[in-house]
């Protein structure tokens, strides 16, 4: 069966004719279930982000060849906890210049979309109701034909609390965390808006459960893989997870758009940045992974892998395979230039994702008109292929050049003797510098008698000859 065949073409309103079908599952629930679900996603959140901060420690203290936690209860599994009610203890301190009443309200602002966006990641295929408490239920809380647009939506207001957090702090370098943040999230938001629209073009469906459900045969992350490694790009960067931590920089901005917060607020803002990896990795699971189903090969051997409540095994062992990606990309790679950063997002990603996108929107056109077959894909994908080739041995050879340029300036500035006197205030040299040799002043009387000798007058400190 062909990766294309999975294709349904769009009805006039947007949707396929299995969205309806597929959304019918939802809102039948009594409320007393609905409440129950709701804490159940909250409480899977809040115990994957006291995980995922313990073994990211213990994971990145195993690369580094040091302990890790290992002293708060049996192999120091209760860190985690123990950090998070050390914070709430904390002294809750507010600068004197902050803007109170926004200085609250900021890391509100930042951690409930982190939570919402989960509302509507399927664990389980929509037909599959299970039974909690004698009442058969979708494990999904609910969907929405425009699911994935509710979760950019959501995700996206959490820029607001950034940038009001570094502004409300009255202080510099909160002010210029913040403005790094906003303009971090908002470029990778667009290379990860991109990635999707082609996801969309392809299962024909904007609604999570639809998406999910049509990667029966294929993952998207095969058929679609730049949409894919885009997308791995942008959530980094869309996290502020290393190498792309520069709202962050400590060496530049002491903590960023968090440095004048303390106690509960920073916790706050600690837990945001964890629920959102949480959140951009179910949806890599959920647009490109398979979400619930089971890896190849487990079906044909088990028929009931993906009933029951199994589905949801198989979704948490690919988020932790993204989470352990963040912690790896932590551990090795050192942090970007913010140039480099903004270069890779404005100049690659969103190009890239543009190029992409139209070769994805021309094969799925000519597959809805019944006109594709497998030699239009050469001169469909050959063009695309060519095209992003170019752009990046130009973009290389561009980046070699100014490299060379760079190294030559750096060449002619140390070949310069050094002048530590340069500007009227002396500075010590730099590591490589030497001072130049410097003879000292003779003696008066030395000085004295060479003129005597060279038949010179001495002349005295205010300018006039002794005679």
């Amino acid at each position: 069966m062909s990766a294309l065949s999975v294709l349904a073409p769009l009805a006039a309103d947007g949707t396929t004719p299995t969205d309806y079908e597929q959304l019918s599952f939802f809102g039948r629930d009594v409320w007393w279930l609905i409440l129950i679900k709701v804490v159940a996603v909250f409480a899977f959140l809040v115990v994957t982000v006291l995980m995922a901060i313990l073994f990211e420690r213990k994971i990145v203290g195993y690369m580094q060849q040091r302990i890790g936690p290992n002293r708060t209860g049996p192999w120091g599994m209760l860190q985690s906890l123990a950090d998070g009610v050390k914070l709430m203890l904390k002294e809750d301190i507010i600068p004197t210049a902050a803007d109170k009443i926004v200085f609250f309200v900021a890391p509100l602002i930042s951690t409930i979309p982190a939570f919402l966006a989960i509302a509507v990641v399927p664990f389980g295929p929509a037909d599959n109701e299970v039974s909690i408490f004698g009442h058969r239920t979708p494990l999904q809380l609910t969907d929405l034909p425009v699911g994935i647009l509710y979760v950019l939506a959501a995700t996206s207001i959490g820029i607001y609390g950034i940038v009001l957090a570094g502004w409300a702090s009255g202080s510099t370098y909160p002010l210029l965390g913040g403005l790094r943040s906003t303009a971090q999230m908002i470029s990778y938001e667009i290379a990860m808006s991109l990635s999707f629209v082609a996801v969309f073009i392809y299962a024909g469906t904007m609604s999570t459960s639809g998406i999910v459900n049509s990667q029966h045969s294929w993952w998207n992350a095969l058929p679609l893989l730049p949409s894919f490694l885009i997308y791995l790009v942008s959530m980094v960067g869309e996290t502020n997870r290393a190498p792309f931590d520069l709202p962050e920089a400590e060496g530049e901005l002491v903590g960023g758009f968090h440095t004048e917060y303390s106690s509960i607020k920073f916790a706050l803002f600690f837990l945001a940045e964890y629920v959102n990896m949480v959140t951009v990795s179910s949806l890599a699971v959920t647009m490109f992974l398979g979400g619930w189903h089971a890896p190849f090969g487990v079906v044909s051997v088990w028929a009931g892998a993906n009933s029951g409540w199994w589905p949801v095994l198989w979704y948490v062992l690919k988020l932790v395979l993204f989470m352990l990606a963040f912690f790896w990309l932590r551990a090795t790679l050192p942090r970007l230039r913010y140039d480099q950063f903004m270069k890779l997002g404005w100049k690659v990603l969103i190009p890239a994702s543009l190029v992409w996108l139209l070769a994805v929107s021309v094969v799925r056109t000519m597959k809805n008109q019944g006109d594709l077959d497998r030699s239009h894909l050469i001169y469909i994908v050959g063009p695309v292929v060519g095209v992003l080739l170019i752009g990046w041995i130009i973009s290389e050879l561009r980046y070699r050049q100014a490299d060379a340029q760079e190294k030559a300036e750096q060449a002619a500035a140390a070949a310069q003797a050094f002048d530590p006197m340069a500007g009227g205030f002396p500075v010590p040299p730099l590591p490589g510098q030497a001072l130049p040799a410097y003879t000292p002043r003779r003696p008066r009387a030395a000085l004295v008698g060479a003129l005597v000798e060279a038949g010179q007058p001495e002349r005295s400190e205010a300018g006039d000859t002794d005679g």
